[in-house]
């Protein structure tokens, strides 16, 4: 067995960190049961909370670890674009932006799969977060949830409030305190009384903000541990969020990026069957 110690250097869920050196969610379920994890000296067997300061110590195999296979999609001197597996970051020790030496201009959740632009140097990553801050860039999602939705364009206006402490959100119809204000719109591409494939279009990037919304809606994303129900993943026999990052349409780019305007990428997960 092999130890490995970590100090916590930002507030969230055990299983969180130690995906962060490689463990995948079957072998941490796996350690959590066997009391092969300490959090400040005391063994755990269950997910729980870190903050900022905590130590972690974890006894593991090698065969343990997980090889992460990143698809490049596409890239050149100043961009790269990246088909993001279940289960890595986008910044962070082990995430993306450290393994591909790049600069994060959007984020995506660690159980959210699909594409994600990144930047190779300084001025292409102003570039790009000047145009997502100014909505030029499309970006649409492929989230499969729970429940017959008949969604035709609806735009949902809402305010999400962070609960660091829980590593969530909330999602509220009028402004509150720390509200943000957000964005979305879903369409429904097909659905069942069973479940429903639904097209999600971010006008705004808020942290869990489709999830959560979805969820507010009544329609939580298959396999979403968080937002969802245990006894509806269990039914669909899922331990991953079908939520995944489909298309991104790069517009509104300017200096030495103006010649990406107009590049279209795609990608298709394996549980999403549409006519291309």
């Amino acid at each position: 067995m092999e130890k490995k110690e970590i100090v916590v250097k930002k507030d969230c869920s055990l299983i969180e960190e130690l995906s962060n050196i490689g463990l995948n969610y079957t072998n941490i379920k796996k350690l959590l049961k066997n009391k092969d994890i300490k959090v400040n000296d005391l063994r755990v067997k269950e997910d729980c909370m870190l903050f900022e300061g905590d130590s972690v110590v974890v006894y593991y195999s090698s065969d343990q670890l997980k090889q992460v296979e990143i698809d490049i999609v596409f890239q050149d001197e100043n961009i790269i674009v990246v088909n993001k597996p279940y289960g890595i970051e986008t910044e962070g020790k082990g995430g993306l932006s450290e393994k591909l030496k790049a600069l994060a201009v959007h984020r995506l959740d660690r159980n959210t799969t699909g594409l994600i632009v990144l930047a190779k140097n300084e001025e292409s990553k102003n570039l790009l977060e000047n145009a997502i801050k100014n909505r030029l860039i499309t970006k649409k999602y492929y989230a499969e949830v729970v429940g017959k939705a008949d969604y035709k364009y609806f735009t949902h206006n809402a305010f999400l409030v962070k609960d660091a402490k829980a590593s969530q959100v909330k999602i509220y119809d009028k402004p509150s305190r720390n509200a943000l204000p957000i964005s979305t719109t879903f369409n429904t591409i097909k659905s069942s009384s069973v479940s429903s494939l639904i097209e999600c279009t971010l006008h705004s990037g808020r942290t869990h903000q489709i999830r959560a919304s979805l969820a507010y809606l009544g329609y939580p994303i298959i396999g979403d541990g968080k937002y969802g129900k245990n006894i509806d993943n269990k039914r669909f026999n899922e331990k991953k969020q079908r939520l995944h990052s489909y298309l991104i349409v790069l517009n509104g780019l300017t200096g030495r990026l103006s010649y990406l305007n107009g590049k279209r990428f795609t990608s298709t997960p394996n549980w999403v069957k549409v006519a291309k």
